[in-house]
């Protein structure tokens, strides 16, 4: 009731400051008009001095009622933009139009030049007082300043524009913007939203000494990697806070503000463009579908969760075994898009009854297969666990999709099911067999998606990389050879969205990874984002371990692939599977005691499984320092030959 109060009692008191206003204009505009005027004309004044005395409140009137009819009165000045002073100009414009039919209704007589004078004055001066009203609360706001966070945005874009905005008006994280620098030559030495532009990237170090800034901002998301990388390259070589705005593919909602402001990471240094999305054809078959999601609290499963909301489904069931998990993704999305299509459920996918109980009750259109055991060196000591979890609840999932009339149904794979060297591996090897053998019997789109490693994913080698730089080294890499391919997160989920909209059943889509990256090299690219160049991390060699290889593969030799019509996504050719005899060895695994005997007919259903239960003897002292000198070296000579 106070604020209601208040806020009527504010526009009470503009409307009493801007009567005065018009009224004094008023008369203002008539002393104009003539303004070194003869004795003749002074007459002429005064008896028009009498007339305005006379219309006064009527010309009061009509400006006021055009200002509340254009909501003047219902806007917040300190916040205002250029639309609302050319609303504000509008108005002014209304009223005196309304005035003038005033005049010419009860014949009432000014010379022409008056209504135009005034009509100047009057939008100039409420224009004014509103421009003072703004700059006031806004100095107010910022009377201590100086202990706000000194800012410097890099990219004078749209993006750093906006950010600078938000900053100014809203005060957002205590942070004051000290300037722009931009690589643009046009752009540097100019002022923008009345912010310079210091100069150009390579000048970031000089200016964060000279204006003593705090924090970094990275506004631009739209620029290619390697761009980004090399700005990280000199914002890291400062003592400050390093921030970035993520990509626009990154930011779910697209929309740019600083809650879209996140620390710099290791996946913004990874050099891969954008993924375009035909969302047409996704939300096909998303829009208005029931989703299902097995895995859903884990790193892909819960991000397919979020992108799959995006594409507003009925009804989308959250299924995983991890309480915790599910709780949290629950909540993330409720608080997104309300509770009402979100269906949480604790279930394990091994458990076939409690399966058929959930499909019963949800009737899911759409289902992505995410749950799996995916810890390469844990699966090569429980093989039965990677049979029982991986294959078995693969079956069952599937198996329960194509008897309950499921209309697409997508398994996440993995590029560790090519060639196989781990039981993990050769788990989803089998899972991919057992996916066509599904698509041959029910009438359900089976699809299979294979792709690399994902940054960030739980378990992964960088919140391992990060966890052992905070505790100061050393950072562990197997070997300095060894090579991953890597997505981010949001990429790979969107891909495999993708994919599920493209797939007509029983393919195996193989993503475009891109360049595997040397984990070696993003060992050093983490320690310097991590540590910053005052700590020296040493990175430590140990060797191969369990069913690891040094390159993983996304397709075998004789495979092949065959483009789609998305250019990241290809579809591998796959051998038919036997069904018969497929059956008869996944019929032997029950009967299986020993992990020697899971191996066993692991070889017997991929041929190019090749154990690797030994993985590599440890590297000593001596040979670790080799290797990293020999590496040094040739990072060294590289940089020689590029600037030569």
């Amino acid at each position: 009731m106070w604020r209601l109060r208040k806020k009527y009692l504010d526009a009470g008191m503009m409307a009493c400051l801007d009567a005065l206003v018009i009224a004094l204009t008023a008369f203002a505009s008539l002393y104009l008009r003539f303004d070194n005027a003869d004795a003749v004309q002074v007459v002429w004044f005064w008896q028009y001095m009498d007339v305005l005395w006379f219309s006064l409140p009527v010309l009061t009137a009509c400006y006021l009622s055009a200002l509340a009819v254009t909501h003047i009165y219902g806007r917040v000045w300190r916040y205002a933009e250029m639309r609302d002073y050319l609303v504000l100009e509008a108005a002014c414009v209304l009223g005196m139009g309304m005035f003038l039919l005033y005049t010419r209704v009860f014949e009432v007589s000014f010379p022409r030049s008056f209504y135009v004078i005034d009509l100047l004055l009057t939008t100039l001066l409420l224009g004014i007082g509103r421009r003072l009203i703004q700059t006031m609360e806004l100095r107010a706001s910022r009377s201590y300043v100086e202990e706000k966070k000194p800012v410097l945005i890099v990219g004078a874009g749209d993006a750093g524009v906006i950010l600078a905005r938000e900053i100014m008006k809203l005060h957002t994280g205590e942070r004051r913007v000290a300037g722009f620098v931009d690589d643009a030559p046009q752009k540097q030495g100019k002022r923008i939203v009345g912010i310079k532009v210091l100069g150009g990237c390579e000048d970031i170090t000089a200016l964060v000494a000279e204006y003593h800034i705090r924090e970094l901002i990275i506004a631009m998301p739209s620029i290619p990697p390697k761009d980004i990388n090399r700005i990280a390259d000199i914002c890291k070589k400062t003592s400050c806070e390093v921030n970035i705005l993520p990509g626009i593919y990154q930011m779910i909602d697209g929309s740019i503000s600083v809650k879209s402001l996140r620390p710099l990471q290791i996946e913004d240094l990874l050099e891969r463009d954008p993924v375009k999305l035909d969302l047409k054809s996704i939300a096909g078959y998303l829009t208005g579908k029931r989703v299902l999601v097995t895995g859903a609290g884990g790193s892909i499963g819960s991000e397919l969760c979020r992108q799959v909301m995006r594409m507003k489904p009925a009804q989308l069931v959250l299924l995983g075994r991890g309480e915790n998990s599910i709780y949290l993704i629950n909540q993330e999305l409720t608080e997104k898009y309300g509770k009402e299509k979100l269906v949480p459920v604790i279930a394990n996918v091994c458990n076939r009854d409690r399966l058929e109980d959930v499909f019963r009750a949800y009737r899911p259109q759409v289902v992505f297969h995410a749950a799996a055991h995916k810890h390469v060196p844990l699966m090569e000591v429980s093989p039965k666990e990677a049979v029982y979890n991986n294959i078995h609840g693969g079956i069952n999932v599937g198996d329960v999709a194509g008897r309950y009339g499921v209309e697409t149904f997508i398994t996440i794979s993995t590029d560790k099911a090519v060639n196989p060297t781990s039981v993990m591996g050769a788990s989803k090897r089998v899972v991919e067999m057992v996916m066509q053998v599904m698509d041959n019997r029910y009438a359900t789109r089976y699809v299979t998606v294979r792709f690399g490693n994902v940054l960030g994913s739980r378990g992964s080698v960088v919140p391992l990389f990060k966890k052992q730089i905070a505790a100061g080294g050393p950072v562990t890499v197997t070997h300095p050879e060894m090579k991953r391919y890597f997505m981010t997160i949001p990429e790979a989920s969107q891909l495999v969205l993708q994919a599920g909209a493209m797939g007509k059943g029983g393919e195996v889509f193989v993503l475009d990874m891109g360049t595997p990256v040397k984990i070696v090299d993003l060992a050093k690219n983490m320690i310097r984002l991590c540590a910053g160049p005052q700590q020296n991390i040493p990175i430590q060699f140990t060797g191969l371990r369990p069913g690891e290889k040094l390159f993983e593969e996304l397709l075998t030799a004789e495979e092949g692939t065959e483009a789609t019509k998305h250019k990241k996504i290809f579809a591998a050719r796959l051998k038919e599977v036997d069904e018969e005899s497929f059956k008869a060895y996944l019929a032997e695994f029950a009967n299986c005691q020993t992990d020697e005997e899971f191996i066993a007919i692991f070889k017997k259903l991929i041929p190019t499984y090749h154990p690797n239960h030994l993985g590599t003897e440890l590297v000593d002292e001596k040979r670790q320092s080799e290797l990293l000198e020999s590496m040094e070296e040739k990072e060294l000579q590289d940089k020689l030959a590029w600037e030569c």
